[in-house]
């Protein structure tokens, strides 16, 4: 246990984030796996594929993801629903 004023400033602080980037990044989860579910069921229109590529952004923008990690998930999203078009 820290027993300097600013250690347990520090160590508060960290727990309000982490629970802020869990709360994130569960949503993001979320939020891709309807969109995956709706591309597998057939039913992906651009207003699903919009909307995860919004939430992959919003995650890449607040850090809970990388900016790489963010384009790939896009890719892979889009290509899924492309194929799935196609058929």
């Amino acid at each position: 246990m820290a027993n300097i004023r600013s250690a347990e400033k520090q160590r508060r602080q960290a727990e309000k984030k982490k629970a802020r980037n869990r709360a994130g990044k569960s949503t993001l989860r979320t939020t891709l796996k309807k969109g995956r579910a709706a591309i597998a069921g057939g039913d992906a229109d651009k207003e699903t594929l919009s909307g995860s590529f919004s939430a992959i952004d919003k995650a890449a923008k607040r850090g809970l993801i990388k900016e790489n990690t963010a384009n790939r998930y896009k890719s892979r999203l889009a290509g899924a629903s492309k194929r799935a078009a196609s058929k």
